[in-house]
Formats: structure tokens, C-alpha cells, sequence
């Protein structure tokens, strides 16, 4: 309880004094480094929160650093882990993440970003996986050069270790569910103007270790590609078009395991008309795995309506998905679909499945009884595509082989989650989500009623 409270006091109060000034600020955003504090700089110096927000570095230059940071609090309790396959932790797991940032903008044309971040578990029955724990890391650390190309385009470069997110995380997230976010090492490019963004890249994931600045490039994966979003015909919104390339030197499917070199062409079209939203993405992929060829593709929907006249805003989500599995074995070629690096919790935060060899219904309804909460029920049913392939984790471990049955219907799960916002950066969350063992995983192993339950306290500052 004393380290508890030792935790709070601090948060609530930094907070109170953040509160009063919250509507002049930008977004807090998932991506630290987006924030832009600059407006603060026509504050005097010493006034709320520019004192810290936007540090001018003299009184002729447009220099500035920006300070600020993350305290995430979180319990998990699961019954029946991959629905009584893994083992049972006892009591529990609680999960702290501290994190401490600066952004330091020498001039407009070159910055230097850091973030350090602290991962802890305690009440793990096993060993931490690589998701639960790294003591103490660099989550981002990069220098950034920008220069304007004229037109109101401008040119960035920057490397080092960065967070990357392109679309909407489909393949390449973060990973905020999880306790240890996602980041790599590496280059990107930036090209800019009003309209469209052009993004190059070339990096390796960072290799999660449990210790203190032990964490380097993971030399098993590469990622590298282009991904460009501009505006699309009439009503449909904007439009990403993308190429991402990835290696994995020792991957693992039901087929076995070997080298994967895949090659992504993907599009995205997203946007909002009225009370319509929509986020629609098609992709194929072709590539070679161990002796073979692989030919895989996805189709992802996401469409909603938001009834703003009502009381509570309602909101109704349909989300229809659908990846390639593979329908032969004994083949060489592989048709399983590859999610890259995607967001840890896909379909639900209980993260047990992830979008490989599936075709899956979700829907969701949300409401907001005042302007700080956010309800939010969820149905999902969860089918295997191909009945020659298994079922896989978000991060492609193979949760059940096929084992001989013909069955696809493979799980369903109704989430129940409350978010509320206290003011600024402070966040409390509660989720439930209960799954159903169906007929394939009956059939092949293991079939408890999975329970799983999330209280989070964030905050960020």
C-alpha cells in the first residue's frame, strides 16, 4: 500500500495542476514524438505548463525542449490462459511502466528525441515473456533533420530507435496492449506537402530483453518499405498505398519451419462522411519460405455509424476480416498470411489469437453517458479459414495445430469495457472479456471457459 501510494501521489498531484490548463494543450498522442508544443513558446517562460512543456533554449532562436513522461499502473487476472492450455498464474499479474521523454528542437531543422522506459511484472508463474518485462531501455532515441524543398514540401531523415505506426496498425503497431511496447532501429524518410506523405524506411525490431540496457537489434527480422497516403476520389476519404518488405531467418508455421522473405502491396481507404466512418484494407503477399513460394493476401473492414442526435452518442461498429491459411502441408508453398508486426491486442485485449488463417466477425457498440466516459461491448466469433492450418498468437506462435479435425468455428468472446477519463493524461480502464471454446478447439486440446480482467491506471504527461 505504501508503494501504492507512493505511486499516486505524484500523478494526481501533477495533474490537478495540468487540469486547469488541458484545454490549451495539444493531444496527448500514441506516439509521443508527434506531440507539438511549440505554440507554448508565447507564454512567458515561467507560466503553466510551458515551464516545462516548451523550454525556449535562448531568447533568439526558435530552439525549444519538451519534457514529459508515462506512469502506467495494470492488473491482469486470467482463468483458463488459451483457454486452460497455458499455465495459471495464482493471483494475477500486475504490470508498471514508468517512462521519462525529452524533445529537444535545437532550430528548426534538426531535433533529438529520447525516451526511457521501465517495464516491470510481478506474479508471473513462469519466467516474464519478452511482452512482460526489459528493466530499463531506450523505447526511442533518434536524431531527426528536416529541410523545406519548396512548394510547402519538406524533406525529414531520421535514425536511431523510433515507435512506428503506419495506417492504423494492422501490420505495423506498437503494441500498446502489452507491458513492453514495440520499437525498432533503423532509417526513415519523410516527404511531405499539404496534401499526400511519402514514408521510406529500412529497420530491424528491437530484441526484448528483461535487463538493463541490454536490448539490441534483433538481427532475426528486417523491415523495410515505402507507404504513401493522399487523397482519395470523391467520398471515399483519403487512401494509403504501401510496399513493406520483411525477413524472419527462422520462422514457424504448421507447414514447419525455415526462412521467410515476404514482399506486401497493400491499400488502405479510410475516412468519415456525416455520422459514416470506414477503414477498408486489401492486401497480397508473395515471397519464398523455406523451399517454397508463398502466396497469401487479407481483407480487413471496418465500418461505423454514430447516432450524435441521441443521448449517449451511440456508436455501432461491424468489423469483417478475413486471412489466408494454408491448404496443403505437405506442399512446399505456404499460404498462411503474415501480419508483420502487428498491434498485440488485435481482436481483444485478452490477445490471444492473432489474424493468421482466419475469417472473423466482430461487432461493437459504444456509448458516452458524459463527455469524460466511454462504454463499450464487444462480440467476436473467431473461425479457421483453412482446416489444414492451425491457430496462431499475435506474435505467430502456434496455439493449436489442426490435429486431424475438420472444424473451423473456433472461439467466441463478448468484451465488456469502461474507460475514464479523470482529466488530462489520466486514464482508468476496466475490461472483461469472457471466451468460448467452440467446436475446433473441443476437438484438439484443451477447451476452458476463458476469463480474463484488466484494471489500468495511466498517466501520461
Amino acid at each position: 500500500m505504501r508503494l501504492l501510494a507512493r505511486t499516486l501521489l505524484p500523478i494526481l498531484l501533477a495533474g490537478a495542476a495540468a487540469y486547469a490548463c488541458a484545454d490549451d494543450l495539444p493531444p496527448i498522442k500514441k506516439l509521443r514524438f508527434e506531440e507539438d508544443y511549440s505554440g507554448l513558446l508565447a507564454r512567458p517562460a515561467h507560466s503553466w505548463p510551458g515551464c516545462w512543456k516548451a523550454m525556449p533554449l535562448d531568447t533568439e532562436s526558435t530552439g525549444y525542449i519538451s519534457i514529459g513522461g508515462e506512469i502506467r499502473q495494470r492488473y491482469e487476472y486470467t482463468n483458463n490462459p488459451t483457454f486452460g492450455q497455458d499455465p495459471q498464474d495464482k493471483h494475477g499479474v500486475w504490470f508498471q511502466r514508468y517512462a521519462l521523454l525529452a524533445d529537444l528542437h535545437w532550430n528548426e531543422h534538426f531535433r533529438l528525441f529520447g525516451q526511457l522506459n521501465s517495464a516491470l511484472e510481478t506474479g508471473r508463474r513462469e519466467d516474464p515473456s519478452p511482452v512482460d518485462e526489459d528493466q530499463m531501455s531506450w523505447q526511442n532515441l533518434f536524431a531527426e533533420f528536416s529541410a523545406d524543398s519548396g512548394e510547402k514540401r519538406s524533406l525529414a531523415l531520421r535514425a536511431g530507435r523510433q515507435e512506428i505506426v503506419l495506417g492504423s496498425g494492422r501490420l505495423v503497431d506498437v503494441r500498446e496492449g502489452p507491458n513492453v511496447r514495440r520499437t525498432f532501429d533503423g532509417a526513415r524518410a519523410f516527404l511531405r506537402n499539404p496534401r499526400w506523405r511519402l514514408d521510406l524506411l529500412a529497420t530491424r525490431p528491437r530484441e526484448d530483453n528483461p535487463g538493463v540496457f541490454d536490448d539490441g537489434a534483433n538481427n532475426r527480422f528486417a523491415l523495410w518499405g515505402a507507404y504513401a497516403t493522399l487523397p482519395a476520389f470523391g467520398y471515399l476519404g483519403s487512401i494509403d498505398v504501401y510496399y513493406l518488405g520483411f525477413q524472419d531467418e527462422d520462422a514457424q508455421f504448421v507447414q514447419g519451419e525455415g526462412r521467410e522473405q515476404r514482399h506486401s502491396f497493400g491499400t488502405r481507404v479510410w475516412g468519415n462522411q456525416n455520422n459514416w466512418g470506414w477503414n477498408w484494407e486489401a492486401l497480397y503477399q508473395t515471397g519464398s519460405f523455406a523451399d517454397g513460394d508463398i502466396d497469401a493476401w487479407t481483407l480487413a473492414t471496418e465500418t461505423s455509424y454514430r447516432w450524435n442526435n441521441l443521448p449517449w452518442k451511440p456508436e455501432l461498429r461491424v468489423s469483417i476480416n478475413i486471412a489466408s491459411g494454408d491448404d496443403n502441408p505437405d506442399d512446399p508453398d505456404l499460404g498462411t498470411f503474415n501480419p508483420l508486426f502487428p498491434r498485440g491486442n488485435y481482436f481483444s485485449e485478452a490477445a490471444v489469437f492473432g489474424p493468421r488463417n482466419f475469417y472473423n466477425f466482430h461487432t461493437f457498440i459504444n456509448a458516452q453517458p458524459s463527455e469524460p466516459w466511454s462504454l463499450t461491448a464487444d462480440l467476436n466469433f473467431f473461425w479457421r479459414l483453412e482446416t489444414q492450418d492451425g491457430l496462431y498468437s499475435p506474435s505467430g506462435q502456434i496455439i493449436r495445430a489442426p490435429n486431424g479435425s475438420v472444424a473451423h468455428f473456433s472461439a467466441s468472446a463478448l468484451s465488456l469495457t469502461a474507460e475514464y477519463t479523470i482529466y488530462r493524461g489520466l486514464v482508468l480502464t476496466a475490461i472483461h472479456t469472457v471466451g468460448k471454446p467452440e467446436k475446433f478447439l473441443e476437438e484438439t486440446g484443451a477447451h476452458e471457459i476463458l476469463n480474463f480482467t484488466e484494471l489500468t491506471m495511466q498517466y501520461r504527461f
